[in-house]
């Protein structure tokens, strides 16, 4: 029983090193091979550093691995959206009716060196500078190369588990072998990081239980909270401007000097915390963003791909590791109810698919909200009626966000509820300027008419 149970993961990036905690909880002998050195020895040396919204449906696999303690405690909580308007009050935009309906910012740096501790700890065997360059399916046999020095390792398998991100060999490595029905859809927007540092007595420029927004129509940016003090500020902007100076993109801003004129034109309240913002743009370069679907995640009983390297998406909901953990979450399920590796990963794939599928779609349409809707007036009417209708009709009425941030109901649930509660909003609110003019007898009859009580996942 003991050889039947072995797995290999490539990547150990967050999905892998908590799957490899999970499955070696659970009696598992894993091997993980990883292309970066080890962060603990060599430092982090992660490709984009975003920091990351922890939200219920991650932590509960936080949980189940028993790592929930360990990473809360390098959590900075966020309440909700602090909108920064150009012109304007600041204002806080809650996400959930209280503090027991937040999130929680993570470093993806320091969560990644905690969940492998976690799973070395568990008894799984972690192997760094391996590169994943060839498999053999039929043999099953995988190279991996030393970039250092070039020495390759072959390693027999009896099954391989993807977790290598949005660029993933494996999954490479599967496309020779199986049409995967692989497409990338390029977001025409980019991305570029930018730092607020500790304040000169050691604390927060600003409110620290915040996740900052500085909405301004085809563009914005944001802030998200560390434990050390410091904010990491992401612009997101379209990759190609205008021909004038109110369409920019990061191919008409290319120099420090233009960021520079940029930010005081359109984030001036952002200068006094970003005290190297002109070393910062030159320093770090602009990303790309791109959606990542697949027909197909697995390889019969030989492979599976997980994570990013199943189905990498925006980062504009804050989802994609709290989806990536759930998919560790349900793929250690399926591998303990069935005894045939391809059910189990046929039966992970057929129940996470469309889920992934759901909240990549949501990731794309909370881009439009963030940088365009947040500070228009229908919307907060909007959401001010969904936190009415949520008292109003409780268990029935569930906001969006509370659904996706709050709850685990499946993400495809949470999507086709948001579109109908969405309807409900618009039809109460059209011509409406405050919920003294709403009609209530007229919405309380349409949430009957096309709502029923949700239930949460157990």
């Amino acid at each position: 029983m003991a050889a039947e149970r072995r797995i290999t993961l490539v990547g150990a990036g967050l999905a892998g090193a908590l799957l490899a905690r999970l499955l070696a909880l659970r009696g598992w002998q894993v091997e993980v091979y990883e292309k970066r050195g080890d962060p603990r020895i060599a430092g982090y040396q992660g490709g984009r550093s975003i920091n990351l919204a922890l939200a219920e449906r991650g932590r509960h696999p936080l949980r189940l691995a028993d790592a929930d303690e360990a990473v809360m405690a390098q959590a900075v909580m966020m309440r909700g959206r602090m909108v920064h308007p150009l012109h304007g009050e600041v204002n806080l935009q809650r996400y959930g009716r209280d503090d027991s309906e937040v999130i929680w910012s993570v470093h993806r740096g320091e969560l990644n060196i905690t969940l492998l501790d976690l799973a070395e700890q568990a008894g799984a065997r972690l192997h760094f500078d391996r590169r994943l360059d060839h498999v053999d399916f039929e043999r099953r046999i995988a190279r991996f190369v030393d970039d250092r020095d070039r020495r390759s390792f072959d390693v027999p398998f009896r099954a391989l588990i993807g977790s290598d991100g949005a660029g993933s060999a494996l999954r490479g490595a599967i496309g020779k072998v199986l049409d995967l029905g692989e497409r990338v859809d390029f977001l025409d927007h980019g991305y570029k990081e930018l730092e607020i540092p500790p304040a000169p007595d050691g604390g927060f420029r600003m409110e620290p239980n915040a996740l900052h927004i500085w909405p301004r129509g085809n563009y914005m940016c944001i802030a998200l909270p560390n434990d050390e003090k410091t904010f990491t500020v992401t612009l997101f902007m379209p990759n190609l401007g205008g021909a004038t100076v109110q369409n920019p993109g990061f191919d008409t801003i290319r120099t420090p000097q233009q960021a520079r004129a940029f930010f005081e034109r359109d984030f001036p309240d952002t200068l006094p915390l970003i005290p190297e913002l002109e070393r910062d743009w030159a320093r770090n370069p602009a990303s790309t963003l791109a959606t990542l679907h697949l027909e197909r995640w697995h390889l019969d009983r030989r492979a599976l791909v997980i994570g990013d390297a199943a189905h990498a998406m925006v980062p504009f909901h804050g989802q994609g590791m709290n989806c990536a953990f759930e998919d560790c979450a349900a793929l250690a399920a399926h591998l303990d109810a069935h005894a045939d590796l391809a059910d189990a990963f046929a039966a992970f794939e057929a129940e996470r698919k469309p889920n992934a599928r759901a909240i990549q779609q949501m990731a794309l349409e909370n881009y439009l909200e963030m940088r365009d809707r947040v500070d228009d007036a229908d919307y907060r009417l909007q959401r001010e009626l969904e936190l009415h209708l949520q008292q109003r009709h409780p268990g029935v009425f569930v906001p969006h966000y509370a659904m996706v941030s709050f709850m685990r109901v499946p993400y495809s649930v949470a999507l086709a509820r948001s579109e109908i509660q969405h309807g409900i909003l618009v039809r109460a609110t059209r011509g409406k300027e405050s919920l003294d003019q709403v009609d209530w007898t007229a919405v309380d009859a349409d949430v009957a008419a096309h709502l029923t009580p949700l239930a949460d996942v157990p």
